[in-house]
């Protein structure tokens, strides 16, 4: 091999770097499992979230962690694990927050005049838990003095690890600064600690809020068919164009009639054949 060809190899404080062989071999299963795209320009960082399940396993570079996940039999056992590295969990309380501008001002009162007396929602790639929390905090305001009014919220996520910490819905402090200070008083707590710098969700708004495993490449979905409003945001942007359609094509059939769909800021569903119309910024409404 050429000394050019050498220098463009990824580099690795441990072992060998990543094979292409490998990278190749990670990317195609990443993608059939998960639906993230994972070009070559990603490989070095493959390489290094990985390095954590290499260790976790005792091996000397990622490699021979590649040998165990496709050659020893591994990979049964590891993809979830494995998922859970490479999966990207940016999140935030109020998140682009025209959307719930929208939801709070426009939807929940046409979906509230049709006398339903529950409206349920489902936070579709809930990360560590900030997106359904901060609808939870929405819906409970608009809530309050409606007593024949209640919501549920459903919140999924692939990724094992985050749903672990959205249970628990503690976050950094400096995480709430998007939370109006009325908001903070009824919704969140203190750490009794104030040197951990953290905060915790209030258990009743925690109790409104159900968290679920759930992979958008399944076939299939557990989930209810009748949901009012679907938040799908800044997932689908790791997807190729045929798997957003086909995520996209899921969630709607899981929207009751007349019930809306989230996506992020910088998502479309523009060339993909739904029953929805929009009616607001990346916001659809299903016909």
């Amino acid at each position: 091999m050429s000394s050019a060809a050498l220098a463009a190899q990824p580099s690795s404080p441990l072992g060998d770097p990543l094979s292409v062989r490998n990278f190749g071999r990670l990317s195609e299963f990443i993608h059939a499992y998960s639906g993230i795209k994972m070009p070559a320009a990603k490989r070095t960082m493959l390489e290094g979230r990985l390095r954590r399940r290499m260790r976790a396993h005792g091996f000397s570079d990622v490699n021979e962690y590649c040998r165990y996940l496709f050659e020893d039999g591994g990979l049964d056992g590891e993809a979830v694990n494995l998922i859970d590295a490479v999966t990207t969990n940016k999140t935030d309380f109020f998140r682009e927050p025209v959307h719930f501008d929208v939801l709070r001002e426009t939807l929940l009162p046409k979906l509230a005049s049709t006398g339903r007396n529950r409206i349920k929602l489902w936070s579709a790639a809930c990360s560590t838990g900030a997106e359904p929390y901060t609808l939870a905090m929405v819906l409970d305001d608009f809530c309050e003095g409606r007593r024949s009014l209640d919501y549920s919220i459903l919140a999924t996520d692939i990724c094992t690890e985050v749903l672990d910490q959205a249970v628990a819905g503690r976050f950094p402090e400096a995480m709430i600064e998007p939370v109006s200070m009325e908001q903070r008083r009824r919704y969140v707590m203190s750490a009794r600690n104030p040197a951990s710098r953290e905060v915790r969700i209030a258990p009743a708004l925690r109790s409104k809020v159900a968290f679920a495993r759930l992979n958008l490449m399944d076939a299939t979905y557990p989930v209810d068919r009748d949901m009012d409003v679907v938040f799908c945001r800044n997932i689908l942007i790791y997807f190729d164009k045929p798997t957003q359609a086909k995520v996209l094509q899921s969630l709607c059939n899981h929207l009751r009639p007349g019930g809306y769909l989230f996506l992020g800021h910088s998502e479309s569903a523009a060339g993909v054949d739904l029953p929805v119309r929009q009616v607001a910024n990346t916001v659809f409404q299903k016909s």
